[in-house]
């Protein structure tokens, strides 16, 4: 259902040379998104948005001391830890469901080379990450299979562009799915990029990108805002829909 036309932006906290960024995409005519248990949310450490959160009436839930859990619209989590907002980038970390926890580590540090910070058997989680003051992946046991529904996204790591074949040939020798071979990408008018696409045992989608023409593609646009906003104003589509005599389409 999403071969159509759709439209995306970027958002963070700042730019994506040092910041995690959330990749939105709107796919036209798509009414409704079936959420499975594949992603599980996104935890920012910040105090002002849990006072926004409040000022606004959104409905917050206490999960623990000092981290409430708030539903972005769609049905998607994230966790708001009621601390003063980190420095270099408040979202602390992304959490994803896996059915089996020890091969997912195995996967993740042993074959893509990210470091163990904390790992909680009777929990069943782990935390990895790249760098100390990079965003960290959390990996959660679900206690079954994971249903990807039909919302899921991806994660998207930038490294240099040389390493990009060493990875492909290291999924290759050890007969993991690479989803999406080694290949150049053209953005008019922009760099071109080079991405290999992979997948995890779960399925959850990786994709590594080299570094040098994404930081072209990842400038932060100064009319971002702005575009944004005039985008969301200019959305009429329920009206569109009624006026058509149609549904608007659940996927």
């Amino acid at each position: 259902p999403y071969d159509g036309k759709w439209s995306k932006t970027m958002v963070g906290y700042g730019p994506e040379d040092n910041h995690f960024v959330a990749e939105l995409t709107y796919n036209y005519g798509i009414g409704e998104y079936h959420l499975g248990n594949d992603f599980l949310g996104i935890t920012l450490v910040s105090s002002q948005a849990v006072s926004n959160a409040k000022k606004m009436g959104w409905p917050l839930r206490e999960v623990t001391s000092g981290v409430f859990e708030v539903e972005a619209p769609g049905g998607y989590k994230f966790y708001l830890e009621d601390k003063e907002q980190l420095k270099q980038d408040p979202v602390w970390k992304v959490t994803l469901g896996v059915s089996n926890l020890q091969k997912s580590v195995s996967y993740w540090s042993g074959l893509l080379g990210m470091k163990i910070y904390e790992k909680d058997e009777e929990k069943q989680r782990a935390l990895l990450g790249y760098a100390d003051n990079q965003c960290k992946l959390e990996l959660k046991a679900v206690g079954g299979a994971v249903d990807h529904g039909t919302a899921f996204g991806r994660i998207a790591f930038s490294c240099a562009k040389e390493e990009l074949p060493d990875i492909e040939a290291l999924m290759k020798k050890e007969n993991q799915k690479i989803l999406t071979p080694l290949v150049s990408l053209d953005t008019p008018g922009k760099a071109t990029v080079q991405v290999v696409i992979l997948a995890d045992p779960d399925g959850h989608e990786i994709c590594f990108v080299g570094d040098e023409a994404f930081r072209e593609l990842s400038k932060v646009d100064p009319n971002g805002d702005k575009l944004l906003d005039d985008a969301m104003a200019a959305d009429n589509s329920d009206k569109w829909f009624a006026e058509h005599n149609m549904k608007k389409v659940s996927a």
